[in-house]
């Protein structure tokens, strides 16, 4: 299979490019108490920043070395651990394994030729006002695979978190002096997705309700930092393209919520709901459906996206 044929093609033409030599399987550490980890400070402003990025661990064949990308690593964000890790309440939960991509070594190399960096996120607020409310835990994962595809933390709101019956997460939890405020969690942000990015071309950020919700967040919170939001990302809200789906008897959906759309696709849920990191899978699932079902390729989903500027124009 040409490299143009998957990046050019359909989500669908990706997937089902899955090959059975090799598997990937997801695991994910969360914890109530947060270990004790900290940025390599010769590296990152950041000294301290705990659940950061999530662990991938692979089996002998993943994606990135069944390619020979051998060098596609975090080159620029260093975790060092310590190993006087205070975990409490650990749960670990093994995700469903994903059949690799099975494509030879020729026909992939650093510098594969793709239109953008697709990374899928959410994020868990104190509420529903990005002028008021503050960002409490941010995940996202990197479509293209492999180590590092992921990150993850809860940010400290620097307020009282009062809806912690939605997502689980408490005061407690965020506001301590180990958890980064968003201040101090951009640099390391910036410099994680400058770390995935293909030069030259854009990253493509993929939310559900992205444009109402998670982007008008994304946007106050640089605002607050003083920090311009890089003119080659752009953003995909995926809740337009679900209400276009019919189901087989030709009627639309009763919903378009994620939750509705896991269970219309029959998405198996693994973990808390309404946590950040969990939502992000469930929503790399359903973007694969959506795409499928609506046969979009990548240049078209890029043809939906708007980008941080037109945010003057659209009413927030």
């Amino acid at each position: 299979m040409s490299l143009a044929s998957i990046w050019s093609g359909n989500f669908h033409q990706l997937w089902s490019s899955l090959g059975s030599n090799s598997t990937i399987k997801f695991l994910r550490l969360s914890t109530k108490c947060v270990p004790d980890k900290s940025f390599d400070a010769r590296r990152c402003p950041l000294r301290q920043l705990t659940n950061v990025v999530e662990e991938l661990r692979q089996e002998p064949q993943s994606f990135i070395t069944s390619c020979g990308c051998h060098d596609w690593r975090l080159e620029k964000v260093t975790i060092a651990s310590t190993t006087n890790m205070n975990t409490h309440q650990q749960e670990i939960h093994e995700l469903k394994a994903v059949q690799c991509y099975n494509i030879q070594e020729s026909t992939l190399k650093k510098s594969v030729e793709r239109p953008a960096t697709i990374l899928v996120f959410d994020i868990e607020t104190t509420g529903f006002s990005h002028q008021n409310e503050r960002i409490i835990e941010f995940a996202l994962r990197d479509l293209i695979g492999g180590k590092n595809s992921t990150f993850q933390t809860l940010v400290n709101p620097e307020k009282d978190v009062l809806n912690a019956f939605v997502h689980g997460i408490d005061t407690s939890m965020v506001n301590r002096r180990d958890v980064p405020t968003f201040r101090e969690l951009l640099p390391v942000l910036l410099q994680y997705v400058r770390s995935r990015q293909v030069a030259g071309r854009p990253v493509l950020w993929v939310a559900h309700n992205g444009r109402k919700f998670d982007v008008p967040f994304i946007i106050k919170e640089f605002e607050r930092c003083l920090v311009e939001i890089p003119s080659d990302w752009m953003f995909v809200d995926t809740l337009p393209l679900a209400r276009q789906l019919m189901k087989p008897d030709g009627t639309k959906l009763t919903s378009s919520s994620l939750k509705a759309l896991r269970e219309h696709y029959q998405i198996p849920l693994v973990g808390p709901a309404h946590r950040a990191m969990q939502d992000v899978t469930t929503l790399c699932y359903v973007l694969q459906k959506i795409t499928f079902d609506l046969k979009l390729s990548i240049p078209e989903l890029m043809d939906r996206a708007f980008r941080a500027s037109d945010f003057v124009k659209l009413p927030l």
